[in-house]
């Protein structure tokens, strides 16, 4: 194929730019005196010959030489070409025929002809012609065939060494000028085997010969590929390798018929020269590099003036040399030009590689555009480059490495099977140090593979090509365990091997992170979620993917494939224990037939790995009938077409163990001959002469093989065995002979250690891996995307940290320490963008170990010095924060171990005092002085004793300032130079951990991840002791509550997610503290204040909030007196910032009850009133929700003596002035009724129902208050229960109420008031006769208040005989103070008010019918009972000054008439007057 020679000067003088050429061109003058110059300096030198200076004469005999005639003709005609026309016009052929017949004549010495060389030279490189030039191809033609056949006298070596030298300047500069394009494909093959002769004569000459040959033929292989790229297209065609061995050194390329006839000079033997006699000698002793023609004998180019029609050089030649340069690989067989040319020259192969290494860094992806080079590639090269790579040469090695890496750059697409045969045969096998490999064979792989690691996507294309194919072997995960396990030091020192294994996994981790930092996110796949629901059986060999360019597509088959091929190797394990369970096993998870089937199982024999061969040459060579169909089957996975008999037999038989039975294998043999009589188009007549000549085969390969035969078979005895076994005829000889001598060579290996694969690469397995290649899959390109990121990671994660954490332990060098962690820094990256938490946990346990934080203190080394002065730790300490800090969200268990760091930190005084805040306030809960927060207040920690010492300073400055503090009388504590710098590195290191971010930004965390954080802390705090515990355990205790309040009050917008498990651990704290200490302070003071800072934001928390604050009332008497005051001081802070968002009864219950129980408290009883005092002052903050529970601890206040009879009278007020609320609700209810649904007047009746009881309520608590034995509190509760009372006209009562409110309140107040006079004596209860002076009066009161009401009820008259009998029994009380005149006084007073009352409402009248009126009857019967006095007739007398409006009440007022406004009766708002003037009275 040609080429396009479109201004192809451009290139070549810009690729001979070094040269010095194609800067200036000489105009004609100038080129016809260089000419002259070089037609006189070729004169002169032969002249100095005796043969060329003689004077001739005119005669015939004694004419001039040719040689020299042509030179002067030559001289006189090149002054007189520039005058005529232009020296382009002028044919090339024309002025350098002269020259190149010296060059090719033999008759000149090497002297002439270097100088014509020279000659030749300057003309080609001065661009006296170019390839616009007439007929310039035959010029250029002329010139290859002239020097490629050059003849010369070898007088000295010297000279001999200079002409060759200059041949080759000669020949490049050819090739590297502009009109060098348009030279033939055989011109080319011509100058290159020149070349190549050069070098193969310069081993036995000079060591500057050999270097300048070598470079020439460097640089000529390289001006040939450089014009690859622009060579157009040429057509596919596929070629099947040859399966014979003695073929694997001819050409494996196949020329299509379209490229047959480019230039038929061109040799197809796929050398450029016959090796034996690579020299020739003419008969007088001269050297040269004869041209032979087509026809063999020497010849001479012709200038005519014919046009010629040369083709430019093209891909023919380049196939010509490529595969020159790949046969010279090819040292396994003898009668390759390698293995000759190797005899001579053991540099050769290296040489050669460098030659192949420039053509394809040139060619580069161009060799896949042109079918011939890349069967080249993928046949010839890469076979003999697996060869080589097993060379002890480390130079050879290293060169093989360097190619296949540009092989994988250039070509990968289309070597996927010999990319994986090269990792699994050559690289993993020798950088393992397995099979004999040498440290430096070791060394040079192990280089290579980290090569290929810092490609940016080759480990995802290992992955997805054979790690993800079930055919194929796992490369991914033996370059990551191979790479892990040779970066560990075993018994040995770190070494340059271990550190180079550590580059290769970091340059992985580096390029997954480089993926995260893409942008570009993973696609999602659902490939396994939609395995596990289909259980249906699917053959696992026939999945496809529908589009490899696609990787929506490919991402999801892939892993299916590795979903299935993992399976698989579970499965394989369990076959090579026990076939029969292994393959129940299999149908079990769905990879055979719930109903076996031969092909299935032998679909899963032939394309599963690791299957143990033994146990399966056993069960294909079984006589059952299923196995006898699974083994029909298995051969049927074959393709033997266009395979010897020697080579199927091989293929076949690589796949299982033979078994050793002869019957077993009579049956194996049958059914492989079978499948190959059906394959072998017409060899055999039938299968019987496949089978014959297969066992025929096996019996030979043992009977040469066996070193226990002693006599061989001959191959004359082997086909004499073989005779008339074609259906009577014989089988063609040649077959025969090859197959002997096949078989002789190369051993059939039908054995193989271990039973579960080979160690080396056959001949066989390279023909079946050609064979596969081109059925294979695509080979998959992955970009910059981490699409398969996650999978691969979590195989190498486990590996990958141990090998940099073993690495990191064992190196001292600085620069590889920071490689490792920029590695843990890395890995972390990779598990926080894929979710892989419990491989992050994993890194952060081993960070931990390493900052030596967490191991016991061996050496009595003061631990903030040898941290300080170990920059391991430190660098550790440094990482595991930032990871903390930069991926906590996807930390679990991996808290502990850093909370374990932070708490020796913490031990050591080394952390920040910042460390535990929230961020409301700092001086809140953790910015007090810590000193001072167990003591509290004074008043309430007095009388406390203190179990522990108190905890240190915890400043970062804390430790430096100690060493600085230390005391100038005692030297020997003074610490060193080097102890402060160490101090002054801990320091520095400490403030860039930033470990105070790790709580302040835990409003960042994720839930989960956040909620581990509060377990650890809880776990890290330990379980609290009954006791205290020890100081340091104490102190650890709170700190971590300290930590655990910071991220709560820090979270408090997710507040759910933590508050069961603070709450539980608080609860823990409380519950089992039975001795005051630091420990409980904090939880009791930090539940009040998270208290206090969430309820304002978290409404629906609230009661949560407030529930839990009942753990404060199950504290220990003691402690709970320790903190009295404090807790009431924090609960009365909490009631006025958010009394508005406690709405629920039980919040108010768990308020109340505290305040209740400060009523009695010396310390806590002021802010416990006030805090009540704030929420009933004028019902501001009185609710339906708290009404009851405030008046429950009004009423504890009211009764304690602690804070004097003036709080108690204050309470009291509280109390009387709450019934105002109740007044206010009632009324705002009974507007709302009027103007509702009737569903709502339903819902006002049962809330004036709750009224009712709340006002009884009330009622009954004064009632008690009433019986209170200082006088003074005692009769103002009697004023506040009328008072009370008084307000049950504005409140609904219902009768039954009513008449509760009077037996319950009133006269049961009265029956225990007269039961306390009658039983006490004076001394305890002081003033009951003025007492009960003031409960009948409050009787008489509150009956005529509410007359009307009770007059309607039906049980008027039973409760009318009880205020009569109460009056009676007071009338008659014998008290113990026999002071009762007052009272015996009184009561007839009242009762005659209330009848005359009565009397005037109409209610106490005589019936005027004859009947008689037996309610009259009875009040008269029962009032002389009581005195003698109260006779009808005072009816008639006028109503006593003092009550003519209505009865007087205690204090003066009057008690209303009938019609009588109730706002005349005593309010709420004149509760303070009368206080005061009970004060007075008092």
């Amino acid at each position: 194929m040609g080429r396009s020679t479109q201004n192809p000067s451009t290139s070549m003088e810009g690729s001979a730019g070094g040269e010095g050429w194609g800067k200036t061109r000489l105009n004609g003058g100038a080129v016809a005196c260089m000419m002259n110059v070089e037609v006189s300096a070729v004169l002169a030198v032969m002249r100095r010959n005796a043969r060329w200076a003689g004077r001739y004469m005119a005669s015939d005999d004694q004419l001039e030489h040719p040689l020299i005639r042509s030179l002067k003709s030559l001289r006189r005609r090149i002054f007189t070409w520039h005058l005529q026309q232009p020296w382009h016009t002028i044919k090339p052929a024309l002025y350098l025929s002269p020259f190149l017949d010296v060059i090719r004549s033999d008759e000149t010495g090497a002297q002439i002809t270097g100088i014509a060389l020279s000659a030749v030279y300057k003309i080609i490189t001065l661009q006296v012609f170019d390839v616009h030039t007439m007929q310039v191809d035959v010029a250029m033609h002329m010139i290859v065939d002239a020097v490629t056949s050059c003849r010369f006298e070898v007088t000295d070596p010297a000279s001999e060494e200079v002409v060759l030298m200059k041949i080759l300047q000669v020949l490049l500069a050819c090739m590297r000028s502009g009109a060098g394009a348009v030279l033939s494909n055989r011109d080319v093959c011509n100058v290159l085997n020149t070349s190549f002769r050069v070098v193969h004569q310069a081993g036995s000459k000079g060591e500057l010969l050999l270097r300048t040959a070598r470079h020439t033929m460097h640089e000529l292989v390289r001006a040939v590929f450089s014009h690859l790229p622009s060579l157009n297209v040429t057509p596919a065609l596929i070629a099947l390798p040859s399966n014979n061995p003695e073929a694997a050194s001819s050409n494996g390329a196949v020329y299509d018929a379209s490229e047959t006839n480019v230039d038929s000079e061109v040799a197809g033997n796929g050398e450029l020269a016959d090796y034996e006699g690579v020299e020739t000698f003419s008969e007088d002793g001269s050297r040269g590099f004869p041209y032979s023609g087509s026809n063999g004998q020497s010849r001479s180019v012709m200038v005519t003036d014919q046009i010629s029609a040369i083709e430019p050089y093209g891909i023919p030649c380049m196939v010509e040399i490529f595969s020159f340069l790949c046969s010279l690989l090819n040292i396994a067989d003898p009668q390759s030009p390698g293995q000759a040319v190797l005899a001579s020259d053991e540099d050769v192969p290296h040489f050669a590689l460098l030659l192949i290494n420039s053509a394809i860094e040139l060619g580069g992806e161009s060799f896949s555009r042109h079918p011939k080079l890349l069967a080249l590639v993928q046949d010839e090269l890469f076979r003999n480059l697996m060869l080589m790579g097993l060379s002890p040469n480390p130079l050879v090695l290293s060169m093989v490495c360097g190619i296949v890496l540009n092989l994988y750059h250039h070509l990968r697409t289309a070597l996927k099977l010999q990319l994986e045969a090269f990792f699994s045969f050559i690289l993993i096998r020798l950088a393992s140090g397995n099979y004999g490999a040498t440290h430096q064979q070791q060394e040079v792989a192990m280089e290579a593979i980290v090569d290929f690691c810092r490609q940016p996507t080759f480990m995802p294309e290992m992955y997805a090509n054979f790690d993800c194919d079930i055919t194929l072997s796992n490369t991914f995960e033996d370059l990551g365990n191979l790479l892990s396990k040779s970066a560990f030091p075993v018994n040995c020192p770190l070494s340059a091997m271990h550190v180079l294994a550590l580059e290769g996994i970091l340059a992985v981790v580096h390029s997954m992170a480089d993926r995260v930092d893409s942008g570009a996110s993973a696609l999602t796949s659902s490939t396994l979620s939609m395995v596990a629901e289909n259980q249906e059986y699917v053959p696992f060999w026939t999945l496809k993917c529908e589009n490899y360019e696609d990787p929506v597509s490919w991402v999801d088959h892939v892993k299916h494939q590795k979903y299935v091929k993992r399976r698989l190797m579970i499965g394989a394990d369990h076959f090579n224990r026990d076939p029969k369970k292994g393959l129940e096993f299999l149908q079990g998870i769905r990879l055979l037939p719930a109903k076996l089937d031969p092909k299935s199982v032998a679909c899963f024999f032939r394309y599963t790995t690791d299957l143990n061969k033994d146990l399966l040459g056993d069960f294909l060579g079984d006589p059952d009938d299923f196995c006898l169909k699974v083994l029909e089957e298995f051969a049927g996975t074959f393709n033997f077409s266009e395979m010897g008999i020697d080579g199927a037999l091989r293929t076949f038989l690589e796949s299982f163990r033979l078994p050793g039975e002869a019957q077993k294998i009579h049956r194996v043999l049958e059914a492989f001959s079978e499948r190959y009589y059906h394959q072998s188009k017409g060899i055999f007549a039938n299968k019987d002469a496949a089978f014959v000549l297969s066992y025929s085969v096996i019996m030979l390969n043992t009977d040469q093989h066996n070193v226990q035969v002693k006599k061989k078979m001959t191959e004359e005895d082997f086909i004499k065995n073989l005779r008339s076994i074609n259906d009577g005829q014989d089988l063609p000889r040649k077959m025969l002979s090859e197959l002997y001598h096949s078989i002789v060579r190369s051993e059939i290996k039908i054995s193989y250690d271990g039973g579960t694969g080979v160690s080396e690469l056959t001949h066989s397995r390279w023909v079946d891996l050609m064979r596969r290649s081109i059925t294979t899959t695509p080979y998959i390109t992955c970009d910059s995307r981490p699409l398969l990121d996650h999978d691969m990671f979590a195989i190498i994660s486990g590996p990958t940290i141990a090998a940099i954490s073993v690495v990191f332990d064992h190196a001292d060098d600085e620069e590889v320490l920071r490689s490792c962690v920029e590695g843990f820094l890395a890995v972390a990256k990779i598990c926080a963008s894929h979710r892989l938490q419990d491989v992050l946990d994993d890194l952060v346990v081993s960070l931990c170990k390493f900052t030596t934080l967490l191991n016991p203190l061996a050496s009595a080394e003061e631990p903030v010095v040898a941290f300080g002065d170990d920059t391991k730790a430190r660098m550790a300490a440094i990482t595991v924060f930032s990871i903390a800090n930069k991926f906590g969200d996807f930390i679990r268990t991996g808290w502990r171990n850093i909370l374990d760091c932070i708490l020796r930190l913490h031990k050591l005084g080394l952390l920040p005092s910042r460390v535990p805040s929230d961020p409301v306030e700092d001086s809140d809960l953790v910015g007090d002085s810590v000193q001072g927060k167990l003591a509290g207040s004074t008043s309430g920690m007095a009388s406390m004793p203190v179990t522990g010492n108190r905890r240190r300073s915890t400043g970062l400055m804390s430790r430096f300032s100690q060493l600085l503090s230390l005391d100038a009388d005692e030297p020997r504590f003074a610490p060193t130079e080097h102890q402060l710098a160490a101090q002054q590195r801990t320091l520095r290191t400490i403030e860039s951990c930033h470990i105070d971010q790790i709580f302040t930004d835990s409003k960042f965390l994720q839930a989960e991840s956040l909620q581990q954080l509060a377990r650890a802390l809880v776990w890290a705090a330990g379980r609290p002791q009954k006791n205290g515990g020890s100081s340091e355990d104490e102190d650890t205790a709170v700190f971590c509550l300290e930590l655990l309040f910071a991220i709560t009050l820090n979270n408090r917008d997710r507040i759910m997610l933590l508050w069961q498990g603070v709450y539980d651990h608080m609860a823990g704290i409380v519950q089992t503290t039975v001795v005051p200490g630091l420990l409980v302070e904090k939880a009791v003071f930090g539940l009040l204040r998270i208290c206090q800072r969430l309820l304002p934001y978290k409404e629906d928390l609230a009661e949560e909030l407030l529930r839990s604050l009942q753990l404060i009332l199950k504290l220990d008497a003691r402690v709970a007196d320790a903190f009295c005051e404090r807790i009431t001081q924090e609960v009365m802070v909490l009631v006025r910032e958010n009394s508005g968002h406690i709405k629920s009864p039980m919040g108010w219950r768990t308020v109340s009850s505290l305040l209740s129980i400060t009523a009695r408290h010396p310390e806590a009883s002021d802010p416990g009133f006030e805090a009540l005092s704030f929420i009933m002052q004028d019902g501001a903050h009185l609710t339906p929700a708290n009404y009851v529970l405030c008046l429950d601890a009004a009423r504890a206040f009211a009764e304690a003596r602690v804070g004097g009879i003036e709080r108690s009278i204050r309470a009291l007020d509280l109390l009387s002035d709450s019934v105002g609320c109740l007044k206010r609700w009632s009324k705002a209810k009974s507007a709302s009724t009027g103007l509702s649904t009737s569903e709502v007047v339903e819902g006002s009746s049962r809330f004036s129902q709750e009224l009712a009881e709340m006002w009884l309520r009330l009622a009954q608590g004064l009632r008690r208050v009433c019986l209170e034995q200082r006088e003074e509190v005692r009769n103002y509760a009697i004023i506040c229960l009328q008072r009370c009372l008084a307000a049950a006209g504005s409140i609904a009562l219902t009768p039954t109420m009513w008449i509760q409110s009077f037996e319950q309140v009133v006269l049961t107040l009265m029956d225990e008031l007269l039961d306390i006079a009658v039983r006490y004596p004076p001394k305890e209860y002081r003033g009951m006769e003025s007492t009960l002076i003031h409960a009948v009066k409050f009787l008489s009161n509150f009956y005529l208040q509410f007359l009307d009401q009770f007059a309607q009820l039906p049980t008027f008259r039973t409760t009318w005989t009880q205020v009569l009998n109460r009056m009676e029994m007071y009338m008659n009380a014998k008290l113990r103070s026999r002071n009762t005149e007052k009272l015996q006084e009184l009561v007839p007073e009242l009762l005659r008010n209330i009848l005359k009352v009565m009397h005037g409402r109409k209610i106490l009248v005589q019936s005027s019918t004859s009947s008689g009126d037996s309610f009259w009857e009875l009040t008269w019967q029962l009032m002389r009972s009581i005195s003698p006095s109260l006779e009808p007739d005072l009816l008639n007398e006028p109503i006593s000054e003092e009550g003519r409006d209505a009865p007087a009440d205690l204090n003066g007022s009057t008690v209303a008439e009938p019609g009588t406004d109730a706002a005349s009766l005593p309010s709420e708002d004149q509760g303070t007057e009368e206080h005061e003037s009970f004060e007075e009275t008092q």
